[in-house]
């Protein structure tokens, strides 16, 4: 997949899922904005690594659920790049596990300002500076198809919506914007290494046909397939990447 000359911004880049999208969107050629809330470490080495290669990227601090600061980072990039072809929100997290009688309101609004209000303010605010055959990959999650694991309701409330707007998106700024989302499963990040107990990654590893976690790396690959030309003719579409756990 060749990005070369193609600008991409990529919100929670500094961990997980999010860092392996900055990294293959900088092996694709791509000059890479990269945002992170608490992940230094992560954002910095990554501007290391792709400088060292001969890419271009910076890091940014920044809450995506604030107006502020997301502007703060769409002008920087234009700024830096001169425009914008694609941006992937990435930022997101189930903030913890509450059955619906343990949710309060002020709960239930930041889990969807996390994950929906920041995807939201982010695309929002690039669109002006988006060139004509760019690419937008919302994060959603299996959760959003088949209602999250335990406690995880409001979460996967969240991410379905995330492909409701996924969907919305693709209608409204077609033909020259294309609008896609992933629904991953269970995948080796740090989302499941503080919520889920390693007795039941071990079990839904088990029963998941390919008999194994999937891995961030494997996850980007497809977003960054999702940004790229080669699918041209994809919008609208939430794609799985579950290894064969759930089939939508």
């Amino acid at each position: 997949m060749n990005l070369k000359g193609k600008t991409a911004i990529v919100t929670g880049g500094g961990r997980d899922i999010g860092r392996a999208c900055v990294m293959a969107l900088a092996e694709a050629g791509a000059n890479v904005a990269i945002n992170y809330f608490a992940s230094s470490a992560g954002a910095e080495s990554a501007v290391e690594e792709i400088k060292a290669k001969g890419g271009k990227a910076f890091a940014l601090q920044g809450d995506m659920t604030s107006q502020e600061d997301v502007t703060a980072l769409v002008d920087k990039t234009v700024a830096e790049f001169g425009g914008i072809d694609i941006v992937m929100p990435i930022t997101g997290g189930l903030v913890a596990r509450k059955k619906v009688a343990e949710i309060t309101p002020e709960f239930w609004q930041n889990v969807f300002d996390l994950n929906v209000t920041s995807a939201f303010l982010i695309t929002q605010s690039a669109l002006p500076h988006m060139r004509p055959g760019g690419a937008i990959v919302n994060m959603a999650s299996q959760a959003g198809r088949d209602g999250g694991g335990p406690g995880a309701m409001a979460y996967a409330t969240s991410k379905g919506a995330v492909m409701t707007m996924t969907r919305g998106m693709a209608k409204e700024l077609a033909p020259d914007i294309r609008v896609n989302a992933l629904c991953p499963g269970m995948i080796d990040t740090d989302f499941h290494n503080t919520f889920t107990k390693p007795e039941v990654r071990e079990h839904v590893a088990g029963v998941t046909p390919l008999k194994r976690e999937g891995s961030s790396e494997e996850v980007a690959n497809l977003a960054v397939f999702l940004a790229s030309e080669q699918s041209a003719y994809m919008t609208g579409a939430c794609v799985d990447i579950n290894g064969g756990l759930f089939f939508s």
